[in-house]
């Protein structure tokens, strides 16, 4: 287990241990304030699993490579995600704080666990937000044609902006977005059941069109098992924002209940409204090659109107937006907790942990997100893809770990959600999860270790020797129970 900071409440005593050396109240690690209740930190989770622009944006790459069984596998990656999601809310009960999974793994499984954990993280959170804006241009499409990179580097800075103010002024507008995403992929699925050329059975005749690759002489291919379970990747990945709570974990009223609320209702929520339209597309696509082109835009304008695909589209990015601003506010999160838990050297941490006057938000981690996110819209897409894939998969069955030894020591007794079918549930995960990742493409895998590697040395040669003074994580103490 690794030593941890327990920074006291302004107004209250102590909880807990202090594990590792005291500090003078002036000299303790700044802590987030408290602002978000369940609702607040559901419309920010929602918006950060952004299920419509993930819908528009990722979903299309599914239904080129697994057409029919794009439904399943999403279903089995949500099925997976319960778990994980189990994972986290007890997890992040435990240890509420703005470190999200490297906090958690941290305090767990012991410091290199966490800081490869963090890795991984930082890798996530600094891709993703890229991808999904390098999807506005295609949906603004409509009204004006842009650069698909200089309109994403347009989307992550507008992004970075919103992420300066105050957070619950940005559940408020990211609240507003959400509703507009949510029905656009309300309007999808209307439209895709309502025009059905296959049954409910086509959501298991697992089939795509022989276009995307060798297929049989009736142009289809069957779609294994094994490309299934290679897709889960992506499938993990698409539902994969429900995580965000936990980053919130420091800025969340009573964090004891509503880390757990939050993070599966919202997990509940995105599966809904991102398997629904799925489904409806499935069926509704005129064949299986319109399907495996993944023109989903296409395939809403022939069921309605133009005026209908303009609107939808609009509405899809304005979701990117919404899901650039959530992203950055949670990144700058990460990159803020790893500068106070002391991961870098000192003139870095100070500078990461600085907080704004007016709006209280971490100003300069947000800058040093947003602005590198920007720059990542101008490399190649598909390897974005598969190191996000990777690292997500990677990252989950660390939690797992981290989840198998939860209930240790003074842990076993500390007020806390607590998952059912405990240890069952982690084990399940870790032993699929490292399946999946044992299957993606040799290429990312070795991008991703290759990362994880120097990373490691970082460690190995700064961190470790540093230990008393160096990656310190800091747990929050004013928790309710």
């Amino acid at each position: 287990m690794t030593e941890t900071l327990h920074t006291p409440p302004p107004e209250s005593a102590v909880i807990g241990p202090v594990t590792a050396p005291a500090q003078e109240p002036e000299k303790a690690p700044r802590q987030l304030k408290r602002s978000i209740g369940v609702v607040g930190g559901t419309l920010l989770t929602l918006s950060c699993v952004t299920p419509a622009s993930t819908l528009f944006v990722v979903v299309p790459d599914l239904f080129s490579s697994l057409g029919t069984a794009t439904a399943l596998t999403i279903a089995i990656g949500a099925l997976l995600c319960v778990g994980v999601a189990f994972c986290y809310s007890e997890l992040g009960t435990l240890i509420p704080s703005a470190g999200g999974e490297y906090a958690m793994v941290s305090t767990m499984a012991g410091r290199l666990a966490g800081w490869l954990v963090f890795v991984l993280s930082l890798l996530v959170v600094m891709i993703v937000p890229p991808v999904i804006a390098m999807g506005t241009a295609d949906y603004l499409a409509p009204v004006v044609h842009l650069d698909a990179s200089w309109a994403g580097a347009g989307v992550m800075l507008l992004a970075t902006l919103a992420g300066l103010l105050d957070l619950r002024a940005n559940a408020w507008i990211t609240g507003i977005f959400l509703v507009l995403e949510v029905v656009a992929a309300g309007v999808v699925a209307v439209l895709g059941f309502a025009h059905t050329e296959r049954g409910v059975s086509s959501l298991t005749d697992l089939s795509v069109a022989a276009g995307s690759g060798a297929g049989s002489g009736d142009g289809t291919k069957a779609v294994t098992a094994m490309l299934i379970i290679s897709g889960l990747a992506i499938a993990l990945f698409v539902t994969q924002g429900f995580s965000t709570a936990v980053y919130l974990s420091e800025e969340m009223e009573n964090p004891r209940k509503n880390v757990a609320r939050t993070v599966l209702l919202t997990l509940g929520i995105s599966a809904v409204v991102l398997l629904v339209p799925v489904a409806a597309i499935t069926m509704g696509a005129p064949d299986l090659a319109a399907l495996t082109s993944g023109d989903i835009s296409g395939m809403v304008a022939a069921w309605s109107s133009s005026g209908v695909g303009t609107f939808i589209s609009l509405c899809v990015a304005l979701a990117i937006i919404n899901a650039g601003i959530v992203m950055v506010i949670q990144n700058s999160r990460v990159l803020f907790a790893s500068a106070r838990d002391k991961a870098w050297p000192t003139p870095v941490n100070k500078v990461l942990s600085r907080l704004g006057g007016r709006f209280g938000s971490p100003w300069v981690a947000t800058l040093l997100v947003g602005v590198p996110g920007a720059a990542l819209c101008f490399v190649n897409l598909d390897t974005l893809y598969g190191v996000t894939g990777v690292s997500v998969t990677g990252m989950y069955l660390l939690v797992a770990v981290a989840a198998l030894l939860a209930r240790r020591g003074t842990h076993r007794h500390a007020p806390a959600w607590r998952m059912p079918l405990w240890p069952g549930v982690p084990v399940v995960l870790v032993a699929v999860l490292a399946y999946v990742l044992s299957q993606q493409e040799a290429t990312y895998l070795l991008w991703t270790g290759g990362i994880v590697g120097v990373a490691t040395l970082y460690w190995l040669f700064y961190l470790r020797p540093r230990r008393d003074s160096r990656w310190l994580v800091t747990i929050p103490e004013d928790v309710r129970e």
